[in-house]
């Protein structure tokens, strides 16, 4: 017995020497990389800056200790960071060894206010009388819209152009929530807040259905005004395209002049060739967007500037206390807005949102400490794909407040959520509860009971209360009348160019013209930008990435494009308190 347990201790320790040793190596061989990666590129003369975006493009890439590399499913990750692309963009403009920019658009993976900024930030490209050519298999409406600014739109023979309009379909689960024998209790201020009628309703409610019509509609008058002024195609035309699917394909593209020429991608390679002025496509010599993060930047100063612009980055669902990369923790990013008021090296703020909204005493708490920023340096705010509800709520205090046109925002809001789950405990899994209480509604908000005359009263005056913040708030920052804010509230949508119009936006423009403004308020002439919250040093994300949620990811992969009716259907049954948020997730296609 003792040599058996001997030799037991003796292999244990063994294991664990070894996973030791595995570890050690893998840690030598992961810094050895990650130390690779901080090599500069060096750009040839007469380089294509190569555009490839069929990838997801996000407002910013978390960092990843190995590029391109998920540690945690490894698996590949080849997100897209925005303010990478548009840096990546400026640069090029500037840079004597690029020729011009090649865009691959087959399948363009972002929201059209995003596309838009990337579009703008081309517009810019051109000016320096660089090249821009764009070539497809395929483009969707978005991935056209982009290719539009291009000097050259190709396409593949057996290529096709999805080009009939926008559409925006909702999912009701009111006959799921009733076959499950689950009470969706809802208390809300807003006759447009429709957050909540995916689990009420089986169909659209006229409000509903109103707003959905005036901001898609918007949105598409937006693209296709765009798209007539550089293709010198009349709107009317364009229309009458749409709505007889007269051009899906390449021929019928090119006979109706949305692309310049049918072409196979070896000749298209060949015309690159001509403008880039090399000897032949051998020659050719592209450059990807990761290669060129690491390519030098033309400096126009001598040493590092102390002065500082600080962008921070709100990306996700609102939530109360830290949170994490996927979302806007309230204690997080009130803290990081705090060191940046407090810290004199930061002259100006941008604030970059991209967020339907969330718990509104989250929003509350962001809010408090951006209207404290604003009252000692500029602040400037930012809307990405989406700032809406609780989104617009944190950044209404700011000075400035910028919008995409193709922003949705709005939705100024409020609606608690209840469930009442007595039923489907019952009936479905045979459980049942009961309970002591010290006074009447001691279990107020028990899933096992609906709640009475008194408590909806109560929660309905909490919602209203929190509606009035949220209007004064709004109120205040944009220096509107309580009575026009509430009249343009009601949870009701609205898309950037809307917002503008009736001035709960400023000014439209994206990122760069938010920095821009926040540059000339502050007069700076030598400044750097600082990207907040810091990202986590490589090791440190490295851990993370091992220790991540790993049945989450196991999702994601399972269920595909399908993840997000489960995470938004999610969200909505985890809401804990009153919510400031979109009423679901708006996709072009």
């Amino acid at each position: 017995m003792k040599s058996f347990f001997k030799y037991l201790l003796a292999s244990v320790l063994g294991v664990i020497l070894a996973s030791m040793l595995m570890f050690l190596i893998f840690l030598g061989i992961f810094s050895a990389i990650v130390s690779s990666q901080d090599k500069p590129f060096q750009v040839k003369p007469q380089s294509i800056l190569l555009l490839k975006l069929d990838q997801p493009i996000i407002d910013r890439k978390p960092s990843l200790p190995i590029p391109g590399f998920n540690i945690r499913n490894f698996g590949i990750d080849n997100r897209i960071g925005l303010n990478e692309l548009l840096a990546n963009i400026d640069k090029a403009a500037k840079d004597s060894n690029i020729s011009g920019i090649y865009l691959q658009l087959s399948n363009l993976q972002a929201g059209v206010a995003t596309v838009q900024e990337i579009r703008n930030a081309l517009l810019d490209f051109k000016k320096s009388g660089k090249f821009i050519v764009s070539y497809g298999d395929f483009y969707t409406e978005a991935a056209y819209y982009l290719a539009s600014v291009s000097d050259k739109v190709y396409m593949n023979p057996l290529g096709n152009l999805n080009f009939d309009g926008l559409s925006v379909e909702v999912l009701f689960f009111k006959k799921t929530m009733e076959k499950l024998d689950l009470e969706p209790q809802i208390i809300r201020h807003g006759k447009f807040k429709s957050a909540v009628e995916p689990l009420i309703n089986d169909k659209m409610s006229a409000e509903n259905r109103e707003q959905i019509s005036t901001y898609a509609g918007s949105i598409w008058r937006q693209l296709i005004n765009e798209i007539s002024q550089l293709r010198g195609i009349p709107v009317d035309e364009i229309n009458t395209l749409a709505d007889r699917m007269s051009v899906g394909s390449a021929e019928e593209a090119y006979q109706a002049s949305l692309i310049d020429s049918i072409l196979y991608k070896d000749q298209v390679l060949d015309i690159l060739t001509g403008l880039s002025e090399v000897k032949n496509s051998r020659k050719l010599n592209f450059v990807s967007h990761n290669q060129y993060l690491k390519a030098p930047k033309q400096r126009f100063h001598k040493g590092l500037a102390k002065d500082k612009i600080a962008v921070i980055y709100a990306s996700g669902d609102i939530v109360t206390g830290k949170g994490n990369e996927s979302n806007i923790g309230s204690e997080t990013m009130s803290d990081v807005i705090r060191k940046a008021r407090e810290d004199s090296s930061v002259k100006a703020i941008v604030f970059r949102v991209n967020s339907g909204g969330g718990s509104a005493l989250a929003s509350e708490v962001i809010w408090r400490e951006l209207d404290l920023a604003r009252k000692v340096k500029p602040v400037i705010a930012s809307m990405g794909d989406v700032a809406a509800s609780g989104g617009y709520y944190i950044l209404a205090a700011a000075d400035t407040v910028l919008a995409n046109p193709n922003t949705l925002t709005g939705s100024i809001g409020v609606f608690g959520v209840l469930l009442n789950a007595k039923d489907f405990f019952n009936n479905k899994l045979g459980i049942s509860a009961d309970v002591v209480n010290t006074n009447r509604h001691s279990d107020f908000g028990s899933v096992f009971r609906s709640m009475d005359a008194e408590e909806r009263k109560v929660m309905q005056q909490m919602i209203d209360n929190i509606y009035g913040t949220f209007v004064t708030r709004v109120a205040d920052g944009r220096g509107l009348r309580y009575a026009t804010v509430d009249s343009i509230g009601e949870g009701r949508v609205w898309s950037g160019i809307n917002a503008k119009e009736i001035g709960i936006v400023d000014e439209t423009g994206g990122l760069t013209q938010a920095i821009e403004i926040a540059v000339e308020k502050t007069g700076l002439e030598h400044y750097r930008i600082v990207e907040l919250p810091k990202l986590k040093d490589p090791l440190e994300q490295l851990m993370s990435e091992l220790t991540g949620e790993t049945s989450l990811k196991y999702l994601q992969r399972e269920l595909g494009p399908g993840y997000r009716y489960y995470y938004h259907l999610k969200s909505v049954l985890d809401s804990r308190g009153i919510m400031a948020r979109l009423p679901f997730e708006f996709e072009i296609y």
